[in-house]
């Protein structure tokens, strides 16, 4: 408990507590015994029933895919992209923020809109610079509900209309739906130009990306291993109806198996420091827990410092371009080697 950081209210729930514990450490005990890939450890979810799990952790918001906005081939930024790298890992390249922690508040959406924008704004300007969640929590209401869900595209669509998007240290996050606090005078925002989905069911597509930039995805978290998965290569059971958002950080291979870096918002603790390895080339379109289905990336072709002055009735937006430097497309290993 002490380790966890645990504290309960009443003799009552600590028992009760203790049980759900000791069903949790019985199904990792029995399901290390029989997978290979990859193992599953106790961690600050051990004492949560799975149904509770699933409600404080997951977060997005069930869209009906027919209404997402249709991307084409013409649309992919990156449809040109030839001779993909072996492997790619931006946490190396300095293109990811330490790993959050969402808490009990179904926010994975902003979580996984953050760290997009957080890659792009890295690869472009050489900041890497961490955002604010909270923002996208309080003010973003549009379409997405704060705690109760939301969707990528829909955050990044909020991004570019609002100018921009705070610093956590402006606006820190609180684990809770808050009031919208845009009142914070010369504020500096990173800005993003504009977004594109990847195209669906297709993990070549995916993987053109993701060599060129972190991606938020979608995938199905729902699944008792999720909870407890610790580290190696995920290959274990999941649907493909999307529940949790998080953010595509890489991909490998490790003896023959193949495998996407996934960025989680539950903090480090959680399996890998916070990261996931998920297997790929798994034969299905949608890939494995449907991390093919929702994938998409903010663009950024110019580096803004934006300063940001906000009265009760009026906002002023004042852009400084002191750089101006198209984003380039990576179309061959070389042409993405001497970039770095």
């Amino acid at each position: 408990m002490v380790k966890h950081g645990k504290s309960y209210e009443n003799l009552e729930e600590k028992l009760h507590r203790f049980e759900v514990f000791k069903g949790n450490l019985i199904h990792i005990d029995e399901t290390n015994r029989k997978i290979t890939n990859y193992w599953l450890g106790l961690n600050d979810f051990a004492d949560l029933t799975h149904e509770e799990f699933k409600k404080m952790y997951l977060g997005l918001k069930k869209v009906d895919m027919s209404r997402r906005r249709q991307s084409s081939d013409e649309d992919f930024t990156y449809r040109e992209v030839v001779d993909l790298p072996k492997s790619v890992d931006w946490r190396k390249k300095g293109a990811v923020a330490p790993v959050k922690n969402q808490g009990s508040c179904g926010s994975c959406w902003a979580f996984s809109t953050v760290a997009s924008v957080e890659g792009i704004n890295q690869i472009v300007t050489g900041n890497l610079t961490s955002l604010s969640e909270q923002e996208l929590i309080d003010c973003d209401t549009s379409y997405n509900n704060g705690c109760s869900g939301g969707l990528m595209d829909y955050a990044f669509s909020y991004i570019i209309s609002n100018g921009g998007l705070r610093k956590e240290d402006d606006y820190p996050y609180i684990r809770e739906e808050g009031t919208c606090e845009l009142t914070k005078d010369e504020s500096e925002v990173v800005t993003i130009n504009g977004y594109h989905d990847v195209l669906a069911n297709n993990e070549q597509s995916l993987l053109k990306a993701l060599a060129n930039q972190p991606l938020s995805v979608a995938i199905e978290a729902s699944h008792r291993d999720f909870q407890f998965y610790s580290g190696g290569v995920f290959d274990g059971h999941c649907g493909t109806e999307l529940d949790h958002g998080v953010a595509a950080v890489g991909y490998g291979s490790t003896k023959g198996v193949d495998y996407i870096i996934v960025k989680n918002s539950w903090g480090p603790k959680w399996g890998e420091k916070g990261f996931i390895r998920m297997k790929r080339n798994t034969g299905k379109p949608e890939g494995l827990c449907g991390i093919n289905k929702m994938a998409s990336y903010p663009t950024k072709t110019k580096r803004f410092i934006s300063l940001i002055s906000i009265n009760a009735t009026k906002l002023w937006c004042s852009c400084f371009t002191f750089i101006e430097m198209n984003f380039p497309f990576f179309h061959s290993i070389e042409n993405l080697l001497s970039f770095f």
